[in-house]
């Protein structure tokens, strides 16, 4: 996006952005810096894809786009987490014919002393994409972006007691998942 454009209050297109001067430069500014842990909520939503991760955010990132001159003010990452977690919803039901994740993982390529870590989280990554995809996002919001009970359920608009469920059940189902898968 040229920033003459955006300085002159254009969109992209050239079309009359909602916001002003100032408003533009704290979204840029926003975006820029919590980019990457957005990007890695979405991912952990998403189950690991990165590409479909990368959608959902920019997804999300439109919507905070037009809404900014009224959410600026308060809080835009959990309006960006809520719109995520329920865009990744949404996603998951739709029909995807492509490819499909096998049982085998493939040999990972032989590295010195990383390959713990990168094997942990890996299968960490793999279960969390087999939970239900309300327990994923409960379980991402609970435990990856240390939000309260009472945030999650507000992100996932559900009661506190059916967030604290879906967390709890989501983190037994974790701890099943990572008991029976072998390491490598």
């Amino acid at each position: 996006m040229p920033s003459s454009r955006v300085g002159a209050g254009l969109d992209a297109e050239g079309r009359a952005s909602p916001m002003g001067r100032t408003q533009d430069r704290e979204f840029d500014d926003f975006v820029a810096s919590r980019w990457p842990a957005l990007l890695g909520y979405a991912r952990l939503l998403t189950g690991g894809d990165r590409h479909r991760a990368e959608d959902l955010l920019q997804e999300a990132l439109v919507k905070l786009w037009f809404a900014w001159p009224r959410v600026s003010a308060e809080m835009p990452e959990a309006y960006v987490r809520r719109v995520l977690a329920r865009a990744a919803a949404r996603s998951a039901k739709r029909r995807w014919w492509g490819e499909r994740p096998t049982e085998q993982l493939p040999e990972p390529p032989a590295v010195d002393d990383l390959t713990g870590t990168v094997d942990e989280r890996t299968r960490l990554e793999s279960a969390l994409a087999r939970l239900p995809v309300r327990q994923r996002a409960a379980v991402v919001l609970r435990y990856y972006c240390d939000l309260s009970d009472n945030q999650v359920a507000d992100v996932l608009d559900c009661p506190v007691g059916t967030a604290s469920s879906l967390a709890s059940r989501g983190v037994a189902k974790l701890r099943t998942l990572l008991a029976v898968e072998p390491v490598w």
